[in-house]
């Protein structure tokens, strides 16, 4: 099995007013290569911050950047809700372990009886054979 080094996922800065600024990665921090979630090239990974400065100076970059800071009260309340999504589906995912532990007991037991009962019943036909 090989590992595979996923690249860091680029996130903008904000600034002093709360908005999203494009903040230039210095060389040293990209290790693995840096994606930018804005869409103008997908699955894109820029090895060196040189080419990471050129990418942010692209208009569908900065449409993507000005579209976030249009957007900030959207994006909160999104964030909200999912924080609310990951909150039920712990609670879902935790009763369903409980029940599946729960199952699995019932399981071990039963066939523990089984096996018990199965071997009662071959110890009995060999003392039949008398």
């Amino acid at each position: 099995m090989e590992l595979v080094i996923e690249p860091d996922i680029y996130y903008p800065s904000i600034d002093d007013n709360g908005n999203y600024i494009d903040k230039i990665i210095p060389a040293m921090f990209i290790k693995k290569g840096v994606t930018c979630p804005c869409g103008s090239r997908k699955e894109k990974v820029f090895e060196t911050s040189s080419k990471f400065s050129c990418h942010t100076k692209t208009k569908i970059h900065k449409k993507w950047l000005e579209n976030l800071n249009e957007n900030k009260a959207n994006y909160y309340i999104e964030n909200e809700k999912l924080k609310e999504t990951v909150n039920n589906q712990r609670m879902i995912i935790a009763r369903m372990e409980k029940e599946i532990h729960t199952k699995v007991m019932t399981i071990d037991y039963l066939t523990m009886q089984l096996t018990n009962k199965n071997n009662s019943e071959i110890v009995s036909n060999l003392l039949d054979f008398d």
